[in-house]
């Protein structure tokens, strides 16, 4: 004895009588479409409503306030753990990670390139005058180890070899 009920597919498709199987596997296929749609990369939705182990970005600090945190090129959080604090669980992240992933690879092939990025260049404390840092000044370079000249300062004054 069969479980499945046998149509015959004659007269209109619309109208034929579904099998059993094909009725309890549409319900399954409509309920798994409504939670892809949920889960789908680029989706915003409460936190709430994500399952733990979801990859993040663009998380607001407080409720329709705007991503805040997470937000450059190819990062990305995890959600790990939800408390009960409700302030946190109504925030709407961005499910996925931020586009660009090879953002940290690239290099750049001369000093503009970084001038161009709005990085100015770092002049070491050496090449300073007295009054700009405590390794500033003389005549020449000198030896900041230990046991010959000055030991080695911060900006501030304070020795860096301890």
């Amino acid at each position: 004895m069969s479980l499945v009920k046998e149509t015959e597919s004659v007269g209109d498709p619309s109208k034929q009588e579904k099998p059993k199987k094909d009725v309890v596997r549409d319900k399954i296929m409509r309920q798994m479409a409504h939670v892809d749609i949920n889960t789908q990369v680029g989706s915003c939705m409460p936190l709430a409503c994500m399952r733990t182990g979801t990859i993040i970005h663009k998380i607001e600090v407080y409720p329709a306030e705007g991503g805040k945190l997470v937000r450059a090129a190819a990062t990305s959080a995890k959600i790990l753990k939800k408390t009960q604090f409700k302030v946190l669980l109504d925030v709407e992240p961005t499910i996925g990670t931020v586009s660009n992933p090879s953002h940290g690879a690239t290099k750049l092939r001369k000093a503009g390139q970084s001038r161009w990025l709005g990085r100015r260049p770092v002049v070491g404390g050496v090449a300073m005058n007295p009054v700009d840092h405590p390794r500033g000044g003389g005549e020449g370079r000198s030896k900041s180890s230990r046991n010959h000249g000055r030991c080695s300062l911060t900006p501030w004054g304070k020795p860096c070899n301890s």
